[in-house]
């Protein structure tokens, strides 16, 4: 007996063969079969009551008669009605015991989540940081989210593109290379590169305000750096170099490596082409000098012309997003992009969609899937965007030390005892971790409170408490004189007591979680599950002692034990933390 990985889509398949037989797949019913109230059962089909309603039946007698034909599915379900018609299935002992014995590493976890995504190709673009300056807090959130987005979307059988769309073109930086030219300290700029081009460029900015002249100068260095002068492209290449070396160093401790780093630069001499097509498909025309494109049937942009070249005949944001979205269809041949920036840009991107789709279909082009996926801001603990106490921006290499700093405290007062390069080694995963969790935690629409009492604990849906369960349960196995990685457990049987139970159905509901979580592009689904699934097994922990005399007992719950670690460091790395550490 073997059940399929997605438990629910197995049961909705069913369910619909069952309506088919009976007529009613025909005149449109539904089954909508979800996670059901563990009260309940382990998963419900409800729509019976709302197709009875309409057709002026019984909505519990219907069910019935859909029960009637699941005949099949009894060998591994108590199935069951409640209600006004609700199908409640639940998993009998030795179909949970088989599910697991199927789905026993993270490999076969994977092998089990292939999804109607399975052999596409999708660019994900995300973090995005402009050259020159240094990552902030404010990068953190497109960083995470994007590359557990990423790794769900990998999960489940899709080819995934990582592109870092980084700022590295544009006006800024003809303040720059004036200011570089100018007031350059060498010194600082081989101590700390990035701090003396933020320092220029603030210089550049406050001379062009103060002075036209300047003003103008700046400006003839930027035509100059887009005409392909030497010596700007020279000062301008020097920029980028140094930034990227610094972002890696970020991304390094992020986990993240990206497949390309195509910034605006790249897409410099591609625009004429967007500017042509669209003025020859009648989408975009001139207005007031510049070339722009209306969106007249959309109620919030009828009046918003969609800019794409400038009065003064430069490219912007859209002109290069535009390019962009060609280049991924044409070159990469994609079937999704997801962009993912935070919620300020949900018009830009809105109006590009629109302008990208109407400009597709004029040119027979294959359309990508297109996603925007918005996230909202990390606040500090009193309400107002995270600052540092004098009010400024906080570096992001700076958070990310502190984090680690404070996991070292808190390490060291739980095991002082622990070699000193250990309790380190320990701070730095448990640090990023916390930083990382703490935002995926989150539903990514919302706020949130950066609070570090609660990121960095061993109590609440935090990553030093799963983290901790890992630990724990790697201890388990050494106390055992057991392998983690392959414990025996061929033997194991079916789960009895009922916390037994409770944890092999919280571990079958892995699949819900990451299917949710990817389809919504919302990673926080997994967290739940994770936070959840760790609570389960602390109470089967309490309850059912793992090393006991009796080989049957033993090794049913060393096998929970077993999975238990493999969802967690499964779930984990699909949210992008590291989870090597054997005791913390």
């Amino acid at each position: 007996m073997s059940l399929p990985f997605n438990v629910a889509s197995h049961l909705d398949t069913a369910v619909r063969a069952a309506a088919a037989k009976l007529g009613l797949a025909d005149r449109g019913f539904q089954p909508e079969v979800r996670v059901a109230d563990p009260a309940n059962g382990d998963y419900q089909a409800n729509g019976a009551l709302a197709f009875a309603k309409r057709e002026k039946q019984n909505p519990r007698a219907l069910a019935q008669q859909i029960v009637d034909e699941l005949g099949g599915l009894q060998a591994d379900y108590d199935i069951s009605l409640a209600g006004p018609g609700f199908i409640n299935f639940r998993l009998k002992p030795a179909a949970l015991l088989a599910w697991l014995q199927t789905y026993d590493s993270e490999e076969h976890l994977q092998s089990g989540a292939a999804s109607a995504r399975h052999g596409q190709t999708w660019i994900v673009d995300y973090s995005s940081p402009n050259t020159a300056k240094q990552m902030h807090v404010g990068h953190l959130r497109s960083a995470v989210i994007g590359e557990a987005i990423c790794r769900l979307l990998t999960f489940s059988g899709a080819k995934v593109i990582r592109d870092n769309h980084i700022g590295d073109w544009g006006t800024q930086f003809g303040k720059l290379i004036w200011a570089y030219k100018r007031h350059l300290d060498p010194a600082a700029l081989d101590a700390d590169p990035l701090e003396e081009f933020e320092r220029l460029y603030k210089a550049g900015n406050s001379a062009a305000e103060a002075d036209p002249a300047v003003l103008t100068e700046a400006q003839q260095e930027l035509v100059k750096l887009q005409a392909g002068d030497a010596a700007n492209l020279a000062v301008w290449k020097t920029i980028n170099d140094v930034s990227l070396a610094a972002f890696q160093e970020i991304y390094d401790r992020l986990g993240i490596k990206f497949d390309a780093m195509l910034g605006e630069s790249f897409y410099n001499d591609k625009v004429d082409r967007v500017y042509r097509e669209l003025t020859g498909t009648g989408l975009a025309q001139p207005s007031e000098g510049a070339l722009v494109v209306f969106h007249p049937e959309h109620p919030r942009f009828a009046q918003q012309p969609f800019i794409i070249r400038k009065s003064d005949g430069a490219a912007n944001y859209a002109s290069s997003d535009l390019a962009t979205a060609l280049y991924r269809a044409e070159h990469f041949k994609v079937d999704g992009i997801i962009v993912v920036t935070d919620f300020r840009q949900a018009d830009h991107f809105e109006q590009l969609y629109l302008t990208v789709r109407k400009w597709f279909a004029a040119e027979n082009y294959r359309l990508p899937e297109l996603h925007h996926v918005t996230f909202g801001s990390v606040n500090g603990e009193d309400g107002k965007a995270l600052k540092t106490r004098d009010g400024g921006i906080i570096r992001l290499k700076a958070l990310l030390d502190e984090a680690t700093e404070r996991s070292y405290q808190l390490v060291s007062s739980k095991n002082p005892d622990f070699p000193e390069a250990e309790r380190r080694a320990i701070a730095d995963i448990v640090g990023v971790a916390s930083v990382q969790y703490a935002d995926l935690s989150q539903n990514r629409s919302s706020d949130y409170v950066f609070a570090w009492d609660k990121m960095i604990s061993l109590e609440g849906n935090t990553a030093a408490y799963l983290l901790y369960a890992v630990a724990r349960i790697r201890s388990i196995f050494r106390k055992a004189g057991l392998d983690a990685a392959m414990p025996p457990l061929a033997d194991a049987t079916a789960p009895e007591t009922p916390q037994e139970i409770a944890l092999a159905r919280k571990l079958g509901k892995f699949p819900d979680a990451v299917q949710l979580a990817t389809n919504t592009l919302r990673p926080h689904f997994l967290s739940l599950h994770l936070y959840e699934l760790a609570g389960e097994f602390s109470t089967f922990y309490a309850a059912d002692k793992v090393i006991v005399d009796d080989p049957a007992v033993r090794a049913r719950r060393l096998l929970l034990c077993h999975r238990t670690l493999v969802e967690l460091e499964a779930g984990l790395h699909l949210l992008g933390l590291r989870t090597d550490l054997e005791r913390m």
